[in-house]
């Protein structure tokens, strides 16, 4: 059974163009989707939108809504700005490329995987080469003591 949003959204509309009132409805989807069924005062409030003449089940975009700035040329652009200079800050790349702080950090810390060590910009995740010579550094202080 497919209980995801737009399938109860589409079965409210069903029934709502039968004419069954919000209540019933709600009854109804509460039996087949049982603790997924969209609460009462969701059922009414589609309802409600249904018989104002909307068509749509899918969410419509919101005003002022963040479009897309994850792209490949925001996230080069970024990692370009990190690598000329390991200290800036993320106001600088926010005011440098004009996205917001929560893109700014969505796109450091999760796309990019950078973390911030003594005010500077590295990567979270060590190269084969680095683990090789951190590996060599620990061996050679373990023999010194």
């Amino acid at each position: 059974m497919d209980s995801s949003r737009s399938a109860q959204r589409a079965v409210i509309q069903f029934l709502r163009a039968e004419e069954e009132h919000a209540s019933q409805i709600y009854s109804r989807m509460k039996e087949v989707y049982g603790e997924q069924c969209h609460a009462r005062c969701t059922i009414s409030w589609w309802c409600q939108r249904y018989e104002a003449g909307r068509v749509n089940i899918k969410d419509l975009a919101h005003p002022g809504q963040a479009h897309v700035v994850t792209n490949s040329a925001t996230i080069s652009a970024v990692d370009q700005l990190i690598r000329q200079n390991y200290q800036i800050t993320t106001r600088e790349i926010g005011v440098e490329l004009s996205i917001s702080k929560e893109t700014m950090h969505h796109i450091i810390h999760k796309k990019l995987g950078y973390g911030k060590v003594c005010a500077q910009w590295v990567p979270k995740h060590l190269s084969e080469n680095q683990k090789t010579a951190r590996m060599g550094v620990c061996l050679t202080q373990q023999f010194l003591h």
